[in-house]
């Protein structure tokens, strides 16, 4: 069982790329046992439903709406979860703790190559060449980015 974690976070908030989130009840769940706000950020196109301590942001359903909306929006300190490079770079630059929806952190000393890769991987789809994709998201991915949030806002948490 989960025990609610007292302590002072205050000013963190968790910023969710929400079009593609699979784990949002897992942020969900964890932010509300820090009494940390999440602010999910999502097209008209997917329904997402606002819960106490969670902010649903809708923007329209153009391709970059949402990452431009967070980009925008995000300050130093806040946790953003995305799956994009790109807006992992500007919450980066922005002073964001960064993690992806599998719970990998971005870090300053990556991020270019990653960039990189995106851009060679790009090149080769456009040849007509594809890879694989991602694996199947498994419960295993949900319970392993549930235990790195926790353990990146309890460090946030002595920080403080």
């Amino acid at each position: 069982m989960l025990v609610e974690i007292s302590g002072n976070l205050s000013g963190i908030r968790i910023v969710v790329d929400g079009d593609a989130c699979p784990v949002k009840s897992e942020i969900a769940d964890t932010a509300s046992r820090f009494h940390v706000e999440v602010i999910m950020v999502s097209s008209y196109d997917h329904l997402i439903q606002g819960s106490e301590g969670v902010t649903v942001v809708k923007v329209d359903r153009s391709d970059q709406s949402a990452d431009l909306y967070i980009a925008n929006h995000i300050r130093r300190g806040d946790i953003v979860t995305t799956n994009d490079y790109g807006l992992a770079a500007l919450a980066l630059a922005k002073g964001c703790e960064v993690m992806s929806f599998r719970g990998a952190m971005y870090r300053n000393d990556s991020i270019d190559f990653m960039l990189d890769r995106r851009h060679t991987s790009a090149k080769e789809r456009k040849k007509g060449r594809y890879g694989k994709g991602p694996k199947p998201f498994t419960l295993e991915d949900r319970e392993v980015f549930q235990h790195k949030l926790t353990k990146l806002l309890l460090l946030l948490q002595e920080n403080e």
